[in-house]
């Protein structure tokens, strides 16, 4: 399975949203809290090509984007093959 990555703030409600996805999907995920750890951001910054809201999804090398690409990859049926690589 690949590894997931995802920079949250614990009072964005799209983060739990993206978390709950994944968790029902049974993916183990790192999560950076960027509200907790602030020097962090400039790193999800540049790894999201200038993305500067949360949440920023990674899977593998591979940058997903935020919360809503993250439900139309898995209504597409792109999510679950992703997470497989």
């Amino acid at each position: 399975m690949a590894n997931v990555e995802i920079y949250t703030s614990p009072l964005c409600g799209f983060c739990h949203a993206a978390k709950r996805l994944l968790a029902q999907k049974n993916v183990t995920f790192s999560e950076i809290d960027v509200m907790a750890h602030p020097d962090r951001k400039p790193e999800m910054i540049q790894r999201a090509n200038g993305g500067r809201t949360v949440p920023q999804i990674f899977v593998g090398d591979t940058h997903v984007g935020g919360c809503d690409e993250l439900y139309a990859l898995d209504r597409a049926g792109k999510l679950d093959p992703l997470l497989a690589k």
